[in-house]
């Protein structure tokens, strides 16, 4: 009988004891469980948040290239203000709380005319991952691993009404209501407006250079050396062969006027030539953007004019390196 009994005992200690094991086990599965899912909440919640603070409000942007030189420095990390011209629903979307248009001299965010969609869903799925991460991270890249500029950041130089022309690499203004051009080096200050553009070809350069455009149109229309004008040989001549020019709407406009000289008949020549020639006319609800390393940018003398449903953002702030911080609200 004491065998029998001590057999029972035996297996009821057994039993008990695996069982125990295996709450203990369920319980400490549950616990990781609940902590796995508890984390994956609060990620997710995060995530949202920073999100909805991105299309909403505030926006990180990293400075793509030197176009706004030296106001903003290329890798600069800013600001940027979404509530001033409106909130996008998402992402390039239509806009909601609709804000005012960005004034003459406001520094704008805005989506790149030039830039090339690899689809609409990659494109919303690089943008959030790109506003979730605080622009840490962006996919949008090229074969050669380059970031792609989605985004420009320049300066408002035209707003609706203007029209505005460029002579030797500076803008001329026609203000809305006005008759004649003021060359923005005098527009600018004499208006409380940033004079910080900066030029790297020099005035005295344009001769030669301009000349160098024309006798590349002319050479397009089939002239050869002997029969273009002697003077632009001469002022070819002069141009400083190892410099790198980067104006290429003065350079553009002077190979049409080369080509409308060497051959009159060339309506398209023509056509180019008389609308570079008469500006850039920005009509109401667009802005013309500049950037403020003039000679170093693609901007509106390119792609024209950006309509409001198209800007991002006003550039409030740069917040990196510790060293760049400042507003830009007065800038």
């Amino acid at each position: 009988m004491d065998k029998v009994y001590d057999f029972v005992l035996l297996k009821t200690e057994a039993y008990l004891t695996k069982r125990k094991a295996k709450k203990l086990y369920e319980k400490q599965n549950k616990s990781l469980k609940n902590e796995i899912l508890g984390w994956l909440d609060a990620i997710v919640f995060a995530v949202v948040v920073v999100l909805l603070i991105n299309l909403f409000f505030v926006q990180l942007f990293v400075v793509p290239s030197p176009s706004m030189e030296t106001t903003l420095m290329t890798g600069d990390r800013v600001v940027v203000s979404k509530f001033t011209y409106g909130c996008e629903i998402f992402p390039e979307g239509p806009k909601v709380f609709s804000g005012r248009m960005p004034d003459r001299d406001d520094i704008i965010t805005f989506y790149n005319p030039t830039y090339e969609s690899r689809g609409p869903v990659f494109s919303t799925f690089s943008t959030m991952l790109y506003m979730a991460t605080f622009s840490l991270v962006n996919i949008d890249r090229d074969a050669d691993g380059n970031m792609l500029e989605k985004l420009l950041v320049k300066r408002v130089a035209g707003v609706g009404g203007d029209t505005v022309t460029f002579e030797n690499g500076y803008a001329q203004i026609k203000a809305s209501g006005t008759d004649e051009y003021v060359d923005e080096r005098t527009f600018r200050p004499e208006n409380g407006y940033s004079t910080s553009q900066q030029r790297e070809i020099e005035d005295s350069t344009y001769t030669s250079y301009n000349a160098l455009g024309q006798l590349n149109g002319m050479a397009a229309e089939g002239l050869t050396q002997s029969q273009v004008p002697s003077h632009l040989m001469n002022d070819y001549k002069n141009l400083d062969q190892s410099a790198y020019f980067t104006d290429n709407y003065a350079y553009n406009l002077n190979i049409y006027e080369g080509m409308r000289k060497a051959d009159p008949t060339d309506a398209e020549a023509r056509s180019n030539h008389v609308q570079m020639s008469l500006g850039i006319y920005v009509p109401e609800g667009s802005v013309l953007p500049l950037g403020d390393n003039r000679d170093n940018s693609n901007d509106g003398r390119y792609f024209g004019t950006v309509t409001e449903d198209r800007i991002n953002g006003r550039v409030v702030a740069t917040f990196w390196p510790l060293s760049s911080i400042k507003t830009l609200l007065d800038k």
